[in-house]
């Protein structure tokens, strides 16, 4: 289970920074920095987990309680598909950790991201491998950054009801791969992932024709 010795180890305000959403055909890439300024209540740690771990219902249980715990700081970023098809996701990714951060109420002392590559926070940063695993700061910013592009993903969904995004989150299910054949690509796709491209492609070289 992840534990608090890497933020200890940098001491002072450590935020950990996580993103979700890297590999969907629709929806934002979303992040979260959060920073535990006063420590982690016992119970509050025993479940904190890798967002993958989880069961939704736990998600939703503690993001909901995060923002009650004292000394706890969380900022919130995303890339739109629009950024994502311009910028590429890898740096689309870094642009919603940097947003995250730049969210938080201060600048953290150091920042801790999952993963072997970060952008440039302008403060002292480290990059984990695995670090959803290790860290009670990243694994909290998972479960933020989960819940939060699920419950955007959930939205979309009442208005773009053909792909079963509440269900997939934008992934290219069956499901989803069903509906790009009923409705086509909406404005929430990412016209250079995938099956999404290759029916841009399909489309252009029909205009051509």
């Amino acid at each position: 289970m992840p534990g608090l010795l890497l933020e200890q180890k940098h001491g002072g305000r450590v935020a950990g920074v996580d993103e979700v959403g890297r590999g969907p055909l629709a929806g934002p890439v979303v992040a979260a920095a959060v920073v535990f300024g006063a420590g982690v209540p016992h119970d509050l740690a025993a479940i904190i987990d890798d967002s993958k771990k989880l069961k939704p219902a736990l998600r939703e249980a503690i993001a909901a309680r995060l923002p009650k715990v004292a000394g706890v700081e969380i900022g919130v970023g995303a890339a739109s598909c629009n950024e994502i098809d311009r910028l590429n996701i890898y740096h689309a990714a870094h642009l919603a950790m940097l947003r995250a951060v730049a969210r938080l109420p201060r600048v953290p002392d150091h920042v801790l991201v999952d993963g072997n590559k970060m952008p440039d926070f302008g403060c002292s940063a480290q990059a984990v491998v695995g670090g959803d695993g290790i860290s009670l700061s990243i694994a909290a910013a998972s479960i933020v950054a989960k819940v939060l592009r699920d419950r955007i993903m959930t939205r979309l969904d009442a208005r773009w009801p053909h792909y079963g995004w509440a269900r997939n989150a934008g992934y290219g299910t069956d499901a989803h791969q069903q509906g790009l054949e009923r409705a086509g690509i909406s404005p929430h796709h990412r016209k250079t992932f995938g099956s999404v491209r290759l029916r841009m492609s399909m489309i252009l070289t029909e205009e051509q024709v």
